[in-house]
């Protein structure tokens, strides 16, 4: 005859029976379960400015500590940056990119329903170019292998370049011209001009091997689309305003495109020519424009989210491209140009770290990645189901 728990010494026995510990078990590893679902249903595509961001920091200062021809006293300083804080940078891009590309691939696996509906998303579909953009990065940065000398940096390139980028871009441009209800004036938005920016990025690299056919196709492909875009957006047809206010940090990306597009064709070119220096000004006004209107971005600042890592990337890279416009004009003006550009795009990178580390309710992951949340919901988990096992019998 089983015997009803009448003590608190009969509760603990209960409670460290075998069965019991099954079932505490058992329900143990449903919560772990529950919780990795959930970040799988809240985690997007849109994370992937996190690695964006910090692929365009390493590749700044890569280029910072490598060889150059300016001998200005500014850029001599500079170059003193240790070589281990680098390797340190590169290797926390490497390690974010790489976290949120398997918690993509298991969304895709495991809700790809979801994935479908941000495939056909006029926002969405966008930031599907960030992985891509984000491993080209981390691929040009990388401090253990040279592009001209290696041949898996070929066959990376295709991987991360070629077949995704090209996939997106049948599927995106191709929907423009041809017809269907996604033409370019009703599904136009600054975000757009991410699948600008992964051709742009394809051609630099493409360049560096020395493939200078395919980095000409690439950037010819990007930067045609990136005109009809641009013009697309700047005459603020009736379909093109979808763009949320918490979103308004992306509207940096109209000076990256620019931006990456002379560092693209510096690439191609061999030197940072006339071209490249045209495209430089027109980022840089555009750079100037956002900045004098601060009144555009209130609305988005009044609280913390993932958005705000758009400032970054459009920042590192045209720190970037005035560092190569310092490097060709050489003097004092160009070179505090550099400097200002530079220090504002790591201060803001610290900045976006900072929050995204203090910030306890909007956190760089979803909801129950975080360690504490994931302890806290386990531990009422755990005593939800102890408390069931008070009017058992033993």
């Amino acid at each position: 005859m089983a015997a009803v728990v009448t003590s608190h010494t009969e509760l603990q026995l209960e409670i460290n029976t075998p069965a019991a510990n099954s079932g505490v078990t058992t329900d143990h590893v449903r919560c772990s379960s529950c919780q990795m679902s959930t970040v799988l249903t809240k985690f997007h595509a849109g994370y992937f400015r996190v690695s964006l961001s910090l692929g365009g920091q390493a590749l700044l200062w890569k280029t910072l500590r490598g060889p150059t021809d300016d001998t200005h006293t500014l850029r001599q300083t500079l170059r003193l940056f240790h070589p281990t804080a680098f390797t340190v940078l590169w290797s926390l891009s490497f390690f974010a990119l790489v976290l949120l590309s398997v918690l993509y691939l298991l969304r895709c696996l495991f809700h790809f329903k979801m994935v479908k509906e941000e495939f056909f998303h006029h926002v969405g579909v966008n930031y599907l170019f960030a992985p891509s953009i984000s491993w080209l990065l981390l691929l040009q940065s990388a401090p253990f292998f040279t592009p001209q000398n290696h041949y898996s940096y070929v066959v990376l390139w295709w991987v991360f370049a070629v077949l995704p980028i090209v996939v997106l871009d049948v599927k995106i441009y191709g929907q423009w011209f041809t017809k269907g209800k996604k033409f370019l004036s009703a599904v136009a938005n600054p975000t757009s001009q991410l699948s600008v920016i992964g051709n742009l990025v394809g051609a630099q690299a493409a360049a560096n091997m020395g493939w200078k056919e395919s980095a000409i196709g690439f950037f010819s492909l990007g930067m045609v689309h990136y005109l009809v875009l641009f013009v697309t957006l700047y005459q603020r047809l009736s379909g093109t305003d979808q763009l949320p206010s918490m979103l308004r940090p992306v509207f940096f990306l109209f000076f990256a495109a620019p931006s990456m597009a002379s560092l693209a064709w510096q690439s191609i070119a061999g030197s940072f020519d006339t071209a490249s220096k045209m495209l430089f000004f027109l980022s840089l006004f555009l750079f100037m424009s956002l900045v004098c209107r601060p009144s555009l971005f209130k609305r988005s600042m009044r609280r913390f989210s993932v958005a705000w890592w758009a400032y970054s990337f459009p920042l590192s890279v045209l720190a970037l491209a005035a560092m190569e416009y310092a490097e060709e004009v050489k003097g004092d003006i160009p070179h505090l140009l550099m400097l200002l550009l530079l220090a504002f795009s790591v201060l803001v990178s610290i900045c976006l770290v900072v929050f995204t580390l203090l910030n306890s309710k909007i956190q760089l992951f979803p909801v129950c990645f975080h360690p504490i949340s994931s302890f806290v919901s386990r531990a009422k988990c755990l005593t939800a189901r102890q408390n069931q096992q008070l009017p058992q019998t033993v």
